[in-house]
C-alpha cells in the first residue's frame, strides 16, 4: 500500500523514518493519518490540531513517525522546525476549498524553497483530499 511505496522512495537505508504531514487547516491531515492506524486504535472524534500530533506506524521493514502539523496560520511557522530531521513530506490539499488553493500553493512554495530542504532529495507526496466534494 501507501507505506510500501514510501519505503521504496526512501530506500531501505534507514529503519526509522520521520514524515511530516502538512497543509492548510481543515485539509484532512489528521483524518488521513487516522486511516493508517489499526482499526482498534482509530479516533472517531477528530478535532483541529493545535501545534502538532505524533503518530507511529510500522511496516515490515520500516518504522514511521508521522508529525501531524497544524495548518492554522499562526502555527505554520512550526513546520520549519521539523524540516531538518524529516525523511519525507506529505502535503495535503483540500480539493474542495477553491478559495484557499492559492494560499496552499504559496505555503508549498515556501516549504520547497526553505534552506533545510533545497539541497536534499526528499520525497514529497501531494495528497489531493476531498475529491468527492
Amino acid at each position: 500500500g501507501f507505506f510500501d511505496s514510501l519505503v521504496q522512495l526512501l530506500g531501505a537505508k534507514k529503519k526509522d523514518v520521520n514524515v511530516i504531514v502538512v497543509g492548510l487547516d481543515n485539509s484532512g491531515k489528521t483524518t488521513i493519518i487516522n486511516h493508517f492506524k489499526p482499526q482498534t486504535a482509530r479516533n472517531f472524534n477528530i478535532v483541529p490540531t493545535v501545534g502538532f500530533n505524533v503518530e507511529k506506524f510500522k511496516t515490515k521493514s520500516l518504522a514511521f513517525t508521522a508529525f501531524d502539523m497544524s495548518g492554522q496560520g499562526r502555527y505554520r511557522n512550526i513546520w520549519e522546525q521539523y524540516y531538518k530531521q524529516c525523511d519525507g513530506i506529505i502535503f495535503v490539499i483540500d480539493s474542495s476549498d477553491k478559495l484557499r488553493m492559492v494560499v496552499a500553493k504559496d505555503e508549498l512554495e515556501l516549504l520547497l524553497q526553505h534552506p533545510e530542504l533545497t539541497n536534499r532529495r526528499i520525497p514529497v507526496l501531494f495528497f489531493a483530499n476531498k475529491m468527492d466534494a
